[in-house]
């Protein structure tokens, strides 16, 4: 457990202690979001306190005084829920914690016990569709994630579909999109020096443009849509990346390289180990890909490309029906379609240079407006403030 930090607002009192629960702290973007709001909290005055299985992630919690006490809650084993309720309960009681926030299926029930038992609101994160499994299996156990006093929805699709599945009523509901951290995803604050060194670890061409389609090496993400494309594009003065990590699926991976190789693309697509500097790989990319075949819940890689002045091509459906103005920031094909990918790469190659940088200029200003970490957080702690009160203007610190 780390030690507890309390945060003091301008009238020198401990704002509220507010209470996240995720399975682990590992890389991802649920876990991001936490961290991002954990931060917020405390720079709201609020007292930050984290509940997960632990991970790598950890570090950014201790580096903010944040609490963060470790419990084995990405379990989904009933009995180990069951047994959590107690030792959350201990948490709350024991933290003077005013409110839960539960991030994922298996803590959420946990969670949403431990808070009615103790009296506070519990709020939920609708992350994603989540499968329901044949005939819905799934949807009873997927329901908690719907059960909050208020249910946050990452996307307008995402919202829709806790009304479609879930029978949310409207004003439970609210939507945040996810929030694009503007200060690490800025053109102007990645060096030459930086843009230059992955070039090099990447062997790339100056005279050649690049395309890249970041993300997990996962069928779902259409890397093999994307690699059809470019056989029926067929053009080799091109550069194709593919960044990210298999994850141990080795097995997919090896079928990507036997693609690559049945269609000749070898000296076309290049697939790299994940990258630790997307922001200068966004910079020495031209076009970024978002293929998924199933619907992002929201797709936090096209924001991050438009951010860097990048346009997308994307697939028609989930989150970037709301993040991709076609025509104006990229580009929308159908899923799974890879001659309608191959007409929209292109289309992108043969757009004119003063179409494309209004085309970057468009996508900055949208995602800055519309999709910042900022805006994020803000509307969070607006969430909180509805079952709280604003504790920032509170006398006392935490209102009741």
């Amino acid at each position: 457990m780390a030690n507890e930090s309390i945060s003091r607002d301008a009238g020198g009192q401990a704002g509220p202690a507010v209470l996240q629960i995720l399975p682990r702290l590992e890389t991802g973007g649920v876990e991001r979001g936490t961290i991002e709001i954990a931060e917020a909290l405390r720079n709201s005055g609020a007292r930050p306190i984290v509940v997960s299985a632990g991970g790598p992630m950890e570090r950014e919690l201790e580096r903010m005084n944040a609490v963060h006490i470790r419990m084995p809650v990405a379990s989904k084993n009933p009995f180990r829920i069951w047994r959590n309720i107690d030792a959350l309960v201990d948490v709350i009681q024991r933290y003077d914690v005013k409110l839960v926030h539960a991030r994922s299926r298996a803590p959420a029930w946990t969670a949403r016990a431990a808070a009615r038992r103790c009296g506070v609101p519990f709020v939920t994160t609708f992350h994603g569709t989540y499968n329901r499994g044949p005939f819905g299996i799934k949807t009873p156990y997927n329901a908690i994630m719907a059960a909050g006093d208020r249910v946050i929805a990452i996307s307008n699709f995402i919202a829709r579909h806790i009304q479609e599945h879930y029978r949310v009523p409207q004003d439970r509901i609210r939507i945040i999109p996810r929030g694009v951290d503007l200060n690490r995803f800025d053109p102007a604050r990645v060096s030459p020096e930086r843009m230059i060194a992955l070039a090099n670890q990447w062997r790339l061409r100056e005279d050649l443009p690049v395309i890249m389609l970041p993300g997990r090496l996962t069928r779902w993400k259409g890397q093999m849509v994307l690699i059809e494309a470019l056989a029926r594009l067929g053009r080799q003065d091109l550069i194709c990346l593919l960044v990210g990590s298999d994850q141990g699926r080795a097995r997919y991976r090896a079928q990507l390289e036997a693609a690559v190789a049945a269609k000749g693309l070898q000296g076309v697509v290049h697939i790299v180990n994940g990258c630790n500097d997307m922001a200068a790989a966004y910079l020495l990319t031209d076009w970024v890909i978002s293929a998924s075949t199933d619907p992002e819940a929201f797709g936090r890689v096209v924001v991050e490309a438009q951010a860097m002045g990048r346009p997308v091509i994307a697939t028609r459906h989930g989150g970037a029906l709301e993040t991709v103005i076609p025509g104006e920031t990229g580009w929308l094909v159908a899923p799974g379609d890879p001659g309608e990918m191959a007409a929209a790469i292109g289309n992108a190659i043969d757009t004119p240079p003063e179409a494309r940088q209004r085309m970057a200029e468009a996508s900055q200003k949208r995602a800055r407006e519309e999709f910042s970490r900022q805006l994020m957080c803000e509307r969070t702690l607006d969430v909180y403030f509805e079952l709280l009160g604003d504790w920032r203007k509170s006398e006392v610190g935490v209102a009741s």
